[in-house]
């Protein structure tokens, strides 16, 4: 595939496979590109998917697992926000930033049950704060814009684990600067385990048989210069680097070598705004565990998995013979990456038989949502500003402002009004889908939810129960999280009161 930089990169003759939008848009984002009045198309899948093979290999690396102490009843751990340097173009230096780390940060394991403090230093040179993706954790605890922190400071969350078996994840969520301090890197997984029968039942040694795989799909310019905003992608010729745990697969696949028969893959999207699908290169089936709330009933055989900026997914898969996994890329925003992409081959080393899997992995209860009290969302577009209910919420006054009360049951439905591609995410609580565009949910889709996409021109219904948190001064959030979107102001906040 040839990108406008001049530089060949990895992909499969499959297609683009570009999201079809209701309303018939065939890209994304060109309202907005029209509103910036920038002379500018996409390329054609022609021109953008040209049929190629990557000519290197590399060993995945494995985020590290962040060692923690327990003392009195509380496991701490220590977190430092840094800048650094990393190649997100192979070859070419970019200044990013990570945790305890240049790119990224180390995985952390959470117990339900425990209490965990955090206690995490900002050196950096602006405010940042650390959101707990998906955690169901106190509204002052979330880490969203009320609790970012200025340079040099150090912010002391802690808080009782109440989630059940799940992967979440964490990243900065200040006000204005999510985008940019997410795309240069600020971002880790959280891994949290539980009792359960299930949790026995599936592979769990980390490194091993379960492995973290964090797929970015960035923009940056040819010296490395990594972009975030509206202004920085629509800048001249522009690579978008496929990454995967921090290292480039563009032209090159990394390999792992798996111990156990089956292997367990948690998978992260944390491109700021592009759609990663995962899928087999041979065309099998991958068998699916979880979505990003928990286990599903049972195992799932599916085709291919599907995440939008934010969207993380659990699967095993059990060999005998080599996999290739890829990431198909399609474009989220005004412009992006896209293609398919061979980034990590699975070679079996192991003579183990492992266990059927569980028939049951989860009880999932569906809402009767009959009861439930009705609350109407849109997201909205006035030019280059984008909104939530009408409100461009780029600071806290300006948002609009949820009131929910503690033990309330909720039916939103979610309505696009643009035309362009949104990732709904909701803090606090996770969800279940009743409608997906005027259709009730399938398969996985039945699983529990805190980010969802919503396509230009479509809306989807959500039921959820407000638990446990009350708090009548620190807000959650509601976003989308393209990130760019949510920096130009399509966030709100939800207060949980007591009352």
């Amino acid at each position: 595939m040839t990108n406008n930089t001049g530089k060949t990169r990895k992909a499969k003759s499959k297609g683009l496979h570009r999201r079809q939008f209701l309303g018939g848009m065939a890209g994304v984002g060109l309202a907005a590109v029209g509103a910036a009045g920038a002379a500018f198309s996409l390329l054609t899948d022609a021109e953008r998917n040209t049929a190629g093979a990557a000519t290197n290999t590399a060993t995945l690396t494995v985020p590290d697992l962040l060692e923690a102490t327990t003392t009195d009843g509380t496991t701490t751990f220590t977190l430092a926000a840094q800048s650094g340097t990393s190649e997100v173009i192979s070859g070419v230096t970019s200044s990013t930033a990570g945790y305890n780390q240049s790119y990224l940060g180390p995985t952390m394991k959470w117990t339900k049950g425990d209490t965990v403090l955090l206690n995490i230093t900002n050196n950096l040179d602006d405010d940042t704060s650390v959101h707990f993706h998906g955690a169901h954790i106190p509204a002052e605890m979330d880490g969203g814009p009320q609790n970012a922190f200025a340079a040099g400071e150090t912010w002391s969350p802690t808080f009782e684990i109440l989630d059940e078996a799940k992967t979440l994840w964490y990243h900065p969520h200040a006000l204005g600067t999510t985008a940019e301090q997410v795309v240069h890197g600020m971002a880790g997984m959280i891994i949290v385990e539980d009792g359960s029968d299930a949790s026995a039942a599936l592979p769990s040694e980390y490194g091993v048989d379960d492995i973290p795989l964090v797929l970015q799909c960035l923009a940056s310019d040819t010296s490395g210069d990594i972009k975030y905003n509206l202004t920085g992608y629509l800048s001249g010729s522009l690579a978008y680097p496929v990454l995967c745990n921090g290292t480039n697969v563009d032209d090159t696949t990394l390999t792992f070598t798996a111990t156990k028969t089956r292997t367990r893959f948690r998978v992260l999207n944390a491109s700021p705004s592009d759609i990663i699908t995962v899928q087999r290169g041979d065309g099998g089936t991958l068998t699916q565990i979880a979505t990003e709330q928990g286990y599903l009933t049972s195992a799932t055989e599916v085709s291919s998995i599907r995440l939008v900026a934010g969207g993380r997914a659990e699967f095993v898969m059990d060999l005998s013979d080599a996999v290739t996994l890829q990431a198909v890329v399609t474009t989220g925003w005004v412009r992006g990456g896209s293609g398919t992409y061979d980034f990590l081959t699975v070679t079996p080393d192991a003579s183990d038989t492992p266990d059927d899997l569980p028939s049951t992995l989860n009880t999932i209860e569906r809402y009767d949502t009959s009861s439930f009290t009705a609350r109407e969302i849109t997201l909205d577009q006035d030019g280059l500003e984008m909104a939530i209910n009408g409100s461009v919420g780029t600071t806290m006054d300006s948002m609009a402002t949820i009131m929910t009360t503690l033990g309330s049951s909720e039916i939103w439905t979610i309505t696009n009004n643009t035309m362009l591609e949104h990732s709904f995410h909701l803090h606090d609580v996770p969800f279940q889908l009743i409608e997906i565009n005027g259709e009730e949910p399938t398969g996985v889709d039945l699983g529990w939810f805190d980010t969802y996409e919503v396509v230009g021109g479509g809306s989807i219904k959500i039921a959820m129960q407000f638990t446990d948190f009350a708090d009548d001064t620190y807000m959650y959030m509601l976003h989308c999280h393209l990130l760019q979107h949510e920096d130009e102001g399509m966030m709100a906040a939800l207060m949980v009161m007591e009352s």
